[in-house]
């Protein structure tokens, strides 16, 4: 278990001191959030898990996840990158809470970066987060990305904001996060041992 003093806004011993929150709900797309968690935490990011729900929080895909702490207990200023990831039911999940939008709203103020995969982008677009970015997400939900500057990239990144499209670019979703925060070097170094296609 990390500190308190950790989780709560000190210092952090980790590489670079940066700091990423990654936000689960029940039905998260299990691929989109272990990918990340995995490939940051490989490049020495420290990441933070914060469950909408205590205990055991299940996936789209019935995989249990024990989350870092509640999101109760989260201030989006807090971090340098908020990460949301998608799947179903669980984007719906995050879509409908306040604590959510409480965190997001947080981050945006302080120009703190927030990225998302898949149907979450959906998010950002709703809270009018995007509106007249660059942007992408799964094509199911592309309906609902008024106001968004569309694209089909598999990843796109404009400025602060950083979308992704699917369970299968969560890998190259994951790296562009880890170049934003430690940059390119830190790429190769992880790749080196994870051989991904990027």
């Amino acid at each position: 278990m990390k500190g308190q003093n950790q989780l709560c806004g000190a210092s952090s011993p980790f590489a670079g001191g940066k700091r990423v929150l990654i936000l689960l709900a029940p039905g998260f797309e299990e691929i989109e959030a272990v990918t990340v968690i995995d490939i940051l935490r490989r490049a020495g990011v420290e990441v933070i898990a914060a469950g909408t729900v205590e205990g055991p929080i299940e996936g789209a895909r019935k995989v249990k996840v024990l989350a870092d702490l509640s999101i109760d207990r989260v201030t989006g200023s807090d971090y340098d990158l908020i990460v949301l990831p998608g799947g179903q039911p669980g984007t719906d999940h995050l879509a409908k809470d306040e604590r959510v939008r409480r965190i997001l709203n947080e981050a945006a103020a302080k120009e703190r970066h927030i990225a998302a995969i898949c149907a979450a982008p959906s998010i950002l677009a709703a809270a009018g987060l995007l509106a007249g970015k660059k942007g992408t997400s799964h094509p199911s939900v592309r309906g609902r990305m008024e106001g968004v500057d569309y694209s089909e990239a598999r990843v796109v990144v404009d400025g602060r904001w950083v979308t992704s499209r699917a369970p299968g670019t969560a890998m190259e979703f994951a790296f562009e996060l880890v170049r934003l925060l430690a940059g390119e070097e830190k790429v190769k170094e992880v790749n080196q041992g994870v051989m991904a296609r990027l």
